[in-house]
């Protein structure tokens, strides 16, 4: 019998992450499961350039305090509608950081939003849900959300 304990729902604040919480939540009622909230922010280390630059002071704890303070509103909004939940931030690659949290919490489901990228702005950007795809230590919900 499947058995779905624990979703990692990783967040990056957008309406398609949002809607991927919204299915999560459906789903963490159904099994009686927990989740447990991500967000990755990755600031890019300073590069090797011949034109010097660094990140004004502070602001990649700023970074952190706004992406704490956005995920712990998300987990209230989880917990006022009867799921048990926790949440934490990262400074990984977002990807690297989705899989080893799904490791470390032992996640039964990945439930995640993604935008749909595709031509040039794939290619650039990537997909994160497609590496999570291809190392998730479990199943993967990819939602998107409705136009």
């Amino acid at each position: 019998m499947l058995r779905i304990a624990t979703i990692l729902v990783p967040t990056d604040f957008s309406p398609d992450a949002d809607a991927a919480l919204e299915h999560a939540i459906d789903i963490a009622r159904l099994f009686g499961a927990r989740i447990h909230l991500l967000h990755a922010y990755y600031i890019v280390p300073q590069a090797a350039t011949p034109w010097s630059y660094s990140f004004p002071a502070g602001l990649i704890d700023d970074v952190r305090q706004d992406a704490l303070r956005r995920v712990e509103a998300l987990r209230e909004k989880v917990k006022e509608r009867g799921i048990e939940a926790s949440s934490e931030v990262s400074g990984e690659p977002p990807s690297l950081a989705i899989v080893a949290c799904a490791e470390r919490q032992k996640a039964d489901l990945i439930a995640m939003g993604t935008r749909g990228l595709t031509g040039v702005k794939h290619v650039l950007l990537g997909s994160v849900a497609e590496r999570v795809l291809r190392f998730a230590p479990c199943p993967v919900l990819i939602v998107k959300a409705p136009a």
